[in-house]
């Protein structure tokens, strides 16, 4: 029967068991997550709700990989700790029987021969007061014997205490690891089912994502992190996410909001969103920086070189305009938005940029 430390051990590590998913507070809970259930979930309704799915599965990816890396660390910590104390107590057990061998030699000798020695005298019956003393070290040898066999006794008993307690570690930590494990491979599936229909819905709508040396990744919402790995205008084709109109790309996130508010410029006016520029290269901004002095950011600094930025035409680069009042009114329900600086200084009522911190909170 395992001792109360062990079962409360045991106890901690199975609450760990529990499905790990994120509420909308972003702390795990528990609740069972299957590819069946997200196939039965009403579709979401458009690609906002798509890309928000997609990063909510990204992001219980990346807790519940980090609970079991968290796990296995505790659990290999609290593993070495018993291993250790189960060593300590095997050399505890050497020493006391290395230096209380002699006790143990002495009094099993008058055992075997109690006719010899001074206790010989008292044990004929000719008993003085050094057969006294000698019955009485015989006795204090006795009761030494017996205080080794009992110390013996308590090492051996907590030896096989924590062995046991070490054997419900190690077999909980298999279990702990292969269900989080198979709760890890599950929200990676449906990470990637996510994914897969918003570049379904993408392509759908006329966005090539698998072309112009891009793979599908490019329009990952969930891995716009590279993006931000590299310098501003020195960002590879294969962080960038094409839009419908042709030769235009940005990062996946704005890109994924900007053809989401295409769609619904579409509706309104009949048309695609005109676009003169979008992600500019390095190159490209020093170009411009030159050509158009104080109308243009210092190479390297423009949200265009971080693929954030658009400039329109078609009536929006008209300040006041039907085009630019609606997308000033209905950009930020996709995360884009006018800066303020744009308004005044310099005035270019065609610059608009996407804010990742808007867009995370749709």
């Amino acid at each position: 029967m395992p001792s109360p430390r062990s079962a409360s051990l045991v106890a901690v590590l199975m609450a760990v068991v529990s499905v790990l998913t994120l509420s909308s507070s972003g702390e795990a809970q528990a609740r069972p997550v299957t590819l069946e259930a997200v196939s039965q979930d009403s579709a979401p309704g458009n690609l906002t709700e798509l890309r928000r799915e997609a990063e909510r599965s990204s992001q219980a990816l990346a807790e519940a990989t980090k609970a079991l890396e968290q796990r296995q660390a505790t659990l290999a910590k609290a593993d070495s700790e018993l291993k250790k104390k189960l060593d300590q107590l095997r050399t505890a057990t050497a020493e006391l029987s290395k230096v209380r061998k002699p006790l143990a030699d002495l009094v099993q000798s008058l055992y075997q021969t109690p006719q010899g020695g001074d206790m010989a005298p008292f044990l004929s019956g000719a008993s003085d007061a050094s057969s006294l003393r000698a019955l009485s070290d015989m006795t204090y040898l006795v009761s030494g014997r017996d205080e080794i066999l009992a110390d013996v006794g308590r090492l051996y008993e907590e030896q096989q205490r924590l062995a046991a307690e070490a054997q419900d570690l190690r077999a909980t930590k298999l279990l702990v690891e292969a269900q989080l494990n198979a709760e890890i491979d599950t929200l990676r599936k449906r990470s990637a089912a996510v994914v897969k229909s918003l570049s379904q819905a993408l392509v759908k709508l006329g966005v090539r994502v698998n072309q112009g040396g891009r793979s599908g990744a490019a329009c990952d919402p969930t891995r716009v992190s590279s993006a931000a790995q590299y310098p501003n205008g020195l960002l590879p084709k294969s962080v960038l996410c094409p839009l419908q109109q042709p030769g235009r790309e940005l990062r996946a996130d704005a890109a994924i909001a900007f053809v989401a508010m295409n769609e619904a410029y579409r509706k309104r006016f009949g048309k695609p969103m005109c676009l003169t520029d979008s992600y500019r290269n390095l190159a490209q901004q020093q170009a411009i920086f030159y050509r158009r002095p104080g109308f243009a950011a210092v190479p390297g600094r423009s949200n265009h070189g971080l693929g954030l930025a658009v400039d329109l035409c078609g009536g929006v680069d008209v300040f006041r305009s039907v085009q630019f009042n609606w997308v000033e009114a209905n950009g930020k329900q996709f995360g884009w938005m006018h800066p303020d600086w744009a308004y005044h200084s310099p005035f270019e009522p065609w610059h608009w940029e996407y804010d990742p911190k808007l867009g995370s909170l749709l």
